[in-house]
């Protein structure tokens, strides 16, 4: 896929509180099975042709949850409550 000159294509909807926590879910896993196999190493490795380096990948998922967990975290939070009958 070939890289945008401008955003006049791009269009999409306001991220949700179910779109949100999937994205946190996402980025949870990739953190979890970085950490499980011990590769945060300095050690540079290459994915679909670029080469990064694991360390710097794991600061910016940590990065990019933080920011999603704070735009969750700005939701408007809608509380239930239920009045009690009482049948004296």
């Amino acid at each position: 896929m070939t890289d945008l000159t401008d955003l006049s294509s791009v269009s999409g909807d306001e991220l949700d509180e179910a779109t949100i926590r999937g994205i946190l879910a996402q980025i949870d896993l990739d953190v979890t099975n970085l950490l499980r196999d011990g590769k945060v190493a300095a050690g540079r490795y290459s994915t679909a042709g670029r080469t990064t380096d694991r360390a710097a990948s794991l600061r910016e998922m940590l990065r990019a949850r933080r920011q999603y967990q704070r735009l969750l975290d700005e939701l408007p939070a809608v509380e239930v409550s239920e009045a009690e009958s009482s049948d004296e």
